[in-house]
């Protein structure tokens, strides 16, 4: 039997009905958690937490009609800032991860978590923790990398050296370059080369992030 003052009472945005009562049998079965509010889209979130008054939110990330997961944790935050949320979706590329950071989202984890680690993390986050699985851990900590890289001035890169990293950015064949530069192409071929030592890279692809993170 749960005792009343422990259970964390939490909502759940799920568009797939066999997983979003899946989540409620299973966190139901806790003896911390209780799920109080389901919904598949956002358009009832403001109506339903002011009646249900969730602790925590688990939120999908891609909902139905192409609906974005990421806007409802934008009004929750907005609305119901006491309210920790959780991603909770399939969905692990960088600008995802990041939008829903930005958005208000506290926790991250993708759907093959098992239940018992969901129920752990549920209990984390609303303890002011901020659960995130591992791999989508060190995402993260790539996406503020780039965030935080050096500006381009400070890798010691030459005048010659950076004109000619801009070109490659903006597409131009070594030929061109050396063309346009009124040197040669080995000419332009040993600054490039330059550039990887200096940028630590070993490709112009890579040297082009460094110079457009």
């Amino acid at each position: 039997m749960k005792a009343a003052n422990t259970l964390i009472k939490v909502a759940i945005i799920e568009d797939n009905p066999t997983l979003r009562n899946s989540l409620k049998e299973v966190l139901d079965d806790s003896e911390r958690l209780q799920v109080v509010s389901m919904l598949d889209s956002c358009h009832l979130i403001i109506p339903e937490y002011k009646k249900n008054s969730p602790d925590v939110a688990l939120v999908d990330i891609g909902l139905k009609n192409n609906e974005s997961g990421i806007d409802c944790v934008r009004i929750i935050h907005h609305y119901f800032p006491e309210i920790r949320i959780m991603m909770y979706t399939v969905f692990a590329d960088d600008q995802k991860i990041f939008d829903s950071i930005c958005a208000g989202a506290s926790g991250y984890l993708l759907k093959h978590t098992p239940p018992e680690e969901i129920i752990q993390s549920l209990i984390m986050l609303h303890e002011g923790g901020a659960p995130i699985t591992p791999s989508i851990a060190n995402r993260i900590l790539e996406i503020f990398r780039k965030k935080n890289q050096p500006a381009l001035t400070n890798w010691g890169l030459t005048a010659r050296e950076k004109e000619i990293l801009e070109r490659l950015a903006e597409g131009e064949t070594y030929q061109h370059i050396a063309n346009q530069l009124y040197i040669s192409i080995s000419t332009v071929r040993t600054h490039i080369m330059h550039i990887y030592e200096k940028l630590q890279v070993n490709s112009k692809i890579e040297a082009i992030r460094k110079l457009k993170p």
